[in-house]
């Protein structure tokens, strides 16, 4: 089994707080309800959003994707730090075992963060992936950042 890692950052006026309850904390609530068109529920499937706990992500209909399945393996929530590893769904689990990612928000000296995301995938045997291989998923993961930010920018007593 092989390991590829890659990291993405980006940057949000947000603070770091208030994006990781609404990302990490509060997320089964939060996503569906501002990006319906893409996420149709999040449930939990064990335990309450602890260390342990497993969440379902169901996709809307007509999307590629149909569901998710992660498992919370370090919840640090005075260091706004969340491990979490991609169990299930019906993504490219033909070349990966698994995928363990750390999410990170760390204050800028704006008053805003910067969010770090590392995944690490888990691949079968000797198969070796690109960016190209996980392209579009980075992409939808950006893009939910980037409406969960609107929307906590809209809203500025939400999560504080």
């Amino acid at each position: 089994m092989g390991v590829t890692t890659f990291i993405q950052e980006f940057t949000t006026p947000i603070a770091p707080s208030r994006m990781f309850k609404a990302l990490i904390v509060d997320s089964h609530n939060l996503i569906p309800k501002i990006a319906p068109q893409g996420i149709k529920d999040i449930e939990f499937v064990e335990g309450n959003g602890g260390v342990g706990s497993i969440k379902v992500t169901n996709f809307a209909e007509g999307g590629h994707l149909k569901f998710l399945k992660h498992k919370t393996d370090a919840l640090d929530t005075e260091n706004l730090v969340c491990k979490y590893t991609l169990i299930e769904g019906d993504v490219i689990f033909d070349k990966i075992e698994s995928i363990v990612y750390e999410v990170q928000f760390l204050a800028s000296s704006n008053g805003g963060c910067l969010c770090k995301m590392t995944s690490e995938y888990h691949t079968k045997g000797d198969v070796e992936l690109k960016e190209d291989d996980i392209k579009q998923g980075k992409e939808k993961a950006m893009g939910l950042y980037k409406v969960v930010e609107e929307y906590l920018l809209a809203n500025p007593d939400i999560y504080v």
